[in-house]
């Protein structure tokens, strides 16, 4: 490998990494912005069925 092509790719990964940086932190915007895309149903607060447990004495 000549020096030639050593600078080139360094130079390539200098100008590629502020990309991937603005890349991952749009990415994580656009998620966090974007409309909800669970279909989850609205059911809101349930009443508690259960028995409360025994006391045990220790």
């Amino acid at each position: 490998m000549t020096n030639n092509t050593k600078q080139n790719g360094i130079l390539q990964a200098i100008l590629e990494f502020p990309q991937k940086i603005i890349r991952y932190v749009s990415s994580a915007a656009v998620r966090i912005f974007s409309p909800r895309d669970d279909n989850y149903p609205e059911t809101g607060v349930q009443p508690f069925e259960g028995e409360p447990p025994k006391k045990k004495d220790y």
